[in-house]
């Protein structure tokens, strides 16, 4: 009798359990949680590429920087290019001299 009694009680544990197992698997194949893994991949794919983006622009910044001192282009522009006229100055009118006044002469007008 007792022995009936644990079959009968392991056979209907087991069936509970497999039940219990099937149900999840049809469950996780469902097309909306098949939608919400897919959306979940794709912002962690994401996330990883946004990621991967940040690392190579830091890591172009710092090579610029050591091809900038490699180079020895840390001069301001003015002094690269005496020719050139300051930064934000006003060529001169055609037919004029040149004047350099350091304020707006139209400021008191």
């Amino acid at each position: 009798m007792f022995r009936r009694a644990f079959w009968f009680t392991t056979g209907a544990a087991a069936g509970v359990w497999a039940t219990t197992k099937v149900n999840r698997k049809f469950r996780s194949l469902a097309p909306d949680s098949l939608a919400a893994r897919a959306a979940d991949k794709a912002l962690e794919s994401g996330t990883r590429l946004r990621h991967f983006a940040l690392d190579v622009r830091a890591g172009m910044a710092q090579r610029e920087e050591e091809l900038t001192d490699a180079l020895g282009l840390r001069a301001s522009p003015d002094a690269r290019h005496p020719e050139l006229p300051a930064r934000g100055a006003r060529p001169p009118r055609p037919g004029t001299t040149a004047h350099h006044y350091d304020y707006d002469r139209n400021e008191d007008h």
